[in-house]
């Protein structure tokens, strides 16, 4: 009998090989960017995000704090609330050791949640290295864009996608771009990416007005006073209703804003101290905003987040309606109003036109609001080896500016490392281990330093 031949009906399926996890890294330098850049990283790698039409790619976050004055502690971290990261894993590092972490572990995405200066130096440094195939890179804003939006941008300017939170920023941003002659493809439109919870719904019994506290504004001794003065006068005008101060950070800490006049230290000052009503609290923001009635603020980013989720929200003007405190950008909105008119009981309606295009998405379209910049990630990383890095600023058109930015993260004005400046290999575990347990106690002098010592001496020079 002739041997039988197999053929392709004969033959047992060969299983296919699981997609390759898509390694994505979260680089940020305070808490408040940290929960933006880690939330943002899950919502453009949700399920599909590089796989085409193939199915979804696992995806892996890795979680790196820019050591700085601002580099956020464990407590803040855990305060942050769920953003997909385990906290304990998150590594701290500087600048030129995050390079060395992109070149060496080859991340597919970077999302870089920094100031506008550290992104610019990232973008060089990265773009320095050199890679066969360089990660794709992703920036952007974690709240209100108010002050210096031109220079911000700029800086921005070389990341592959410059995330805009609402439509009103996304044609600002081309603007900027193509007033200057930059590309302004990077830009594109999506939406905080913290927005959520459950819409508003009063409850029996629960009357609770909370004002959301920032760190840096305003910013003189006088004018927190006067906040904190007209709360507690609030507070004692309403003996049935809770009133909450939210606060960003505890004394001694930093968020993305330096706090140099903690209202915890303006409260102990208080005569008479604060009523039995009015207390002050910590957390995550959304679990706050589930109990709230009515939120006040100045210009806080948690604003919009009270508005995605159509909670009554007050602007206040009894300082003014100024650009320094960036109440300004809340013009048009129908939320700008006045302690005294909180007193008697008003409560503002935001313009519905002003809503539409603030990215808040109160009316439901939040859900597909990360489309487009998923969309536009995924075309990137399906395209293969993407062009160099090229930001707007370079040493021939910014030489009196660029050199100083990147200096200030210890690389030389082509984005290399500066002499000195490369991290060198760990010489074995316990001369390792010796050398970690040093620099993290340098770490913790440099931080009580900016942190407490400077805002003291700079408070000394005032008076």
């Amino acid at each position: 009998m002739p041997p039988r031949t197999s053929n392709a009906a004969d033959q047992a399926p060969v299983p296919a090989s699981p997609p390759s996890a898509l390694r994505v890294a979260v680089l940020a330098d305070s808490d408040t960017r940290w929960k933006w850049g880690a939330l943002t990283a899950r919502r453009l790698t949700a399920p599909g995000a590089g796989s085409g039409e193939d199915g979804a790619r696992p995806v892996e976050v890795s979680g790196l704090l820019l050591r700085g004055r601002a580099t956020p502690t464990p407590r803040q971290l855990a305060e942050v609330g769920e953003v997909g990261v385990d906290a304990g894993r998150v590594r701290e590092v500087t600048a030129v050791e995050f390079l060395h972490v992109v070149r060496d572990e080859g991340y597919d995405v970077v999302v870089l949640a920094l100031v506008g200066g550290a992104v610019q130096a990232m973008l060089h440094g990265l773009a320095a290295l050199r890679l066969p195939r360089r990660p794709v890179l992703v920036t952007g804003y974690v709240g209100v864009v108010y002050e210096k939006l031109a220079d911000g941008l700029l800086l921005r300017h070389g990341a592959d996608v410059v995330l805009a939170n609402s439509r009103h920023d996304a044609e600002r941003f081309r603007a900027v771009y193509e007033g200057v002659g930059a590309d302004a493809s990077a830009v594109t439109e999506a939406a905080l990416p913290f927005l959520g919870g459950e819409p508003y719904r009063p409850e029996e019994g629960r009357d609770t007005v909370v004002f959301a506290a920032q760190p840096s504004v305003p910013a003189s001794r006088a004018d927190r006073t006067y906040l904190l003065r007209r709360l507690v006068e609030h507070a004692r005008l309403h003996p049935d209703r809770e009133v909450l101060l939210k606060l960003r950070s505890k004394p001694g800490e930093h968020t993305t804003h330096i706090e140099e006049l903690p209202y915890q230290r303006l409260a102990e000052r208080l005569p008479g101290g604060l009523p039995p009503n009015l207390r002050l609290v910590y957390g995550h923001m959304g679990e706050v905003l589930d109990r709230t009635d009515l939120l006040v603020t100045v210009s806080s980013t948690a604003a919009l987040e009270s508005l995605h989720r159509r909670i009554p929200t007050a602007v206040l003007s009894d300082l003014g309606v100024r650009e320094a405190l960036g109440n300004h950008h809340f013009v048009g909105s129908g939320l700008i109003t006045s302690w005294d008119r909180l007193d008697d009981g008003h409560r503002p309606h935001p313009d519905e036109e002003w809503l539409s295009g603030q990215g808040v998405a109160a009316d439901g379209a939040y859900a597909t609001a990360y489309d487009t910049a998923r969309a536009r990630v995924t075309g990137l990383l399906a395209a293969g080896a993407l062009p160099a890095v090229a930001p707007y600023y370079t040493p021939a058109s910014a030489p009196g500016y660029l050199p100083g930015i990147l200096a200030r993260h210890h690389l030389a004005p082509d984005g290399h490392p500066l002499p000195g400046a490369v991290a060198p290999k760990e010489p074995g575990r316990v001369r390792g281990a010796v050398r970690e347990t040093v620099r993290n106690a340098a770490r913790g002098a440099y931080r009580h330093g900016v942190q407490r010592v400077a805002p003291v001496i700079r408070r000394m020079g005032e008076l």
